[in-house]
């Protein structure tokens, strides 16, 4: 191969800015060559560099509570839930790939936060996952939703870890970028984690695993620019995944680890050997010397840049001990993948990459990096000028709707309430045998095996509340996602997040941001949930719109005691039903607004974390004296979708409920409102003493509401036949999917 002459038009076909090329060649003292600019263009790239979002992200509460380790630390969170135990977690976008080549951008999505786990030395046990599209309206959604899925399933079935929860959800805005976001969490012992570091002169590097390929060649400055038509020839970006070498890789690298023959380790994801060289160097204050001839290929005529550049899937690089080589080799050797020394730990800092005997890169590990000497920016704000306007709409001056029945029939068959059984049915949750609650309830439960412990985990956001106000939207993001994991017995842990947004560089847009982020920190430290780490992912948005600004919230919460497990279903008849908190009559961003009104304005719901605490704390309490039966979190739809997903829930047993709500001055707006800090619970009539004694020691405003039973859900006056709602619920996508 030719290489091109490297001037600034070149660096700016890069994805680099005048003022960046110009940084460059004072770095280096020279004009960098083609191979160079590869490695700066990718690892300055928003999507590695972090430029436009870093110094806001170092703003949230990023160490304290449980963690073992400070955000950015490492390539996932690590969090102590005692007896020496730690889980890893993490959640990561593959939007971009997704939007091109839905099957394999969502496939490579789960494999690459899978080996961020174990590449901590933890085991992984869960995936979940947050998704967003379109209107399932329009044929090209349904083809990115049914392939989206096909590739989440896919991946994780023949990996072999359960995917036992996440969230979908659909809207316009959504159309031409769909947001793919993979969570994972993983097990290890305190004394058996591995960290991604490079050190120790003379220490062999190592590249395990895949061959490298030309797949993927620019996935990470690809994922740092719009969406448009130039996408469809980004179809090489697509990094192409094998699930079953992932799970060899699996077991190797844990092995390795578990038999302490290495230094560091780090997954090949973004930005490929550029990235993992890099940043282990820099984390260790070290360098290294590589010979790419020595890299395994699945092509012989690859240059340097593409070697370098190459997100190839299922690779790692490893830093061994010096004289344990033999012993690296045999464990790769025994599960197949290759293991080949393509260099050596140094200590002058540098990158020093050969290929067929030339000199293709001389840089500085340091300088590469988040954290280094890559660009830091703040960029300009302003507040958007839509919200004045969507904010001061008067939604009480919309027509009350007299008909229940028809209302609730059309908002409760919204795909953004209805269940995703279409989803998760293509995914196994049981594997592995941990899995206590799947799919389908507020937070998945996870089995501590050889404890009597389990941690319950969510995703959550309302992209609709942070569009209408980004502080208090995202604010509700963490509030929620917490509450469905004391809903579900838990006390909440810490956050991981996932953050989709559109170009930063449109001051509205970082308003926006900048507003999300505030609204973040001030939850989680309020909650005592720090950030253990995650993902920015600008750039969401297509010469039409940009998505909804969404701020996904990946949340661990700890159940100390298995009797402690809850989950939403009404258990059986006679029952008394409870309300916990205030509604407010809040329909500004409801699924009744868009639904009924085909409206998403007026002011997002207010959230008081003082009140949210005090829910919690109530939770936590009733929980641990085993007084509830059920519970569940108010969200979108209201208090009657809410209900009507507590008699029908459990597919296998409905169990009916007859309930009065209190009305604040409409029927319409407190039956849908979505006003925050609600739980129902269940009780029995047994303990329906010590229930109310511990509400009063709490003062947490509450009614009773009603009771279970019956073939029916009566709310005020309005009556559902069960079968009906269940025939709604469980297969209104599925019909979606199968129309023509």
């Amino acid at each position: 191969m030719t290489e091109p002459e490297v001037n600034l038009e070149l660096a700016i076909e890069h994805g680099l800015t005048k003022e960046e090329f110009e940084r460059i060649e004072n770095i280096l003292g020279r004009t960098p060559n083609f191979t160079e600019l590869g490695i700066f263009s990718v690892m300055w790239s928003e999507h590695c560099s972090y430029k436009n979002s870093i110094a806001l992200l170092k703003t949230l509460p990023r160490k304290g509570g449980k963690l073992l380790v400070d955000a950015g630390e490492e390539n996932a969170g690590l969090v102590d839930i005692g007896d020496g135990l730690a889980i890893a977690f993490k959640i990561e976008s593959h939007n971009h790939p997704s939007a091109v080549e839905p099957f394999q951008g969502a496939a490579t999505g789960v494999g690459g936060i899978l080996r961020d786990i174990f590449t901590m030395g933890a085991r992984p046990i869960a995936a979940l996952n947050s998704l967003r599209f379109g209107s399932l309206n329009d044929p090209h959604t349904k083809f990115l939703f049914e392939h989206v899925v096909q590739g989440i399933g896919d991946y994780g079935n023949c990996f072999g870890v359960p995917t036992v929860g996440g969230e979908v959800y659909f809207d316009e805005c959504y159309k031409d970028n769909p947001l793919v976001n993979a969570m994972a969490i993983g097990i290890v012992k305190h004394n058996q984690t591995a960290s991604a570091t490079s050190k120790g002169v003379g220490n062999p590097v190592m590249i395990v695993g895949a061959s490298t390929g030309k797949d993927g060649i620019h996935g990470a400055t690809f994922a740092s620019e719009e969406i448009s038509e130039k996408s469809e020839s980004k179809r090489p970006s697509v990094q192409v995944g094998d699930p079953f070498t992932e799970k060899l890789l699996l077991e190797a690298s844990l092995e390795i680890i578990k038999k302490d023959l290495i230094v560091g380790i780090q997954d090949m994801g973004a930005a490929g050997i550029s990235c993992s060289t890099s940043e282990m160097s820099a984390k260790g204050n070290s360098g290294m010397k590589i010979d790419l001839s020595k890299v395994p290929l699945r092509e012989s005529d690859m240059s340097a840049y593409e070697i370098m550049l190459s997100e190839s899937q299922e690779r790692m690089l490893v830093v061994g001990e010096k004289g344990k080589e033999k012993e690296i080799f045999e464990v790769f050797d025994k599960w197949d993948l290759h293991c080949e020394i393509i260099g050596e730990v140094t200590d002058d800092g540098i990158l020093d990459i050969d290929y067929k005997n030339e000199k293709k890169a001389k840089v500085p590990a340091f300088d590469l990096v988040l954290g280094g000497g890559a660009p830091v920016y703040i960029r300009e704000t302003q507040r958007p000028d839509y919200l004045d306007k969507l904010n001061s709409e008067d939604l009480s001056k919309l027509p009350e709707i007299k008909n229940i029945q028809d209302a609730f029939i059309k908002v409760f068959s919204s795909p953004n309430i209805v269940s995703k059984k279409w989803v998760y049915e293509q995914y196994d949750s049981m594997v592995r045998t941990n899995t206590i609650v799947g799919p389908g309830s507020d937070a998945a439960v996870i089995y501590i095996k050889d404890t009597n412990k389990a941690i319950a985990a969510c995703t959550d956001c309302n992209g609709r509340y942070v569009y209408l106000n980004p502080k208090e939207g995202t604010k509700i993001a963490v509030a929620e996602a917490a509450r469905n994991v004391v809903c579900s017995g838990a006390v909440p842990l810490a956050i991981t997040n996932c953050l989709n947004f559109g170009n930063p560089y449109k001051p509205e847009m970082y308003w926006t941001f900048k507003e999300a982020i505030e609204g973040m920190g001030e939850a989680c430290r309020y909650f005592n949930t720090p950030v253990t780490g995650g993902n920015v992912s600008f750039y969401n948005e297509s010469p039409d719109a940009a998505v909804y600004p969404t701020p996904v919230i990946g949340m661990l919460g700890l159940i100390e005691d298995l009797s402690f497990v809850l989950t939403s279903s009404f258990k059986q008849k006679n029952d008394l039903i409870y309300v916990l908190g205030e509604d407010f009559e809040e329909i500004g961003g409801s699924e009744f607004l868009k639904i009924i009104h085909n409206k998403v304005s007026g002011k997002a719901p207010e959230i008081d974390l003082t009140k949210e605490k005090k829910i919690f704390d109530l939770m936590n309490e009733l929980t641990k004296n085993h007084l509830l039966q059920s519970a569940h979190d108010i969200s979108e739809g209201g208090i009657i979708c809410a209900l009507a997903e507590c008699c029908i829930s459990d597919e296998k047993k409905s169990v009916g409920a007859k309930v009065e709500v209190p009305v604040k001055s409409r029927l319409d707006f407190s039956l849908f409102s979505e006003s925050q800090s609600r739980i129902i619970v269940s009780v029995t009539a047994e303990k329906q003493k010590a229930f109310e004694e511990m509400l009063n020691k709490h003062s947490v405003p509450n009614k009773f509401i009603g009771r279970t039973g019956g073939s029916n859900f009566e709310i005020n006056g309005n009556t559902f036949d069960l079968s009906e709602l269940n025939e709604i619920y469980f297969n209104t996508i599925s019909k979606k999917m199968n129309e023509e």
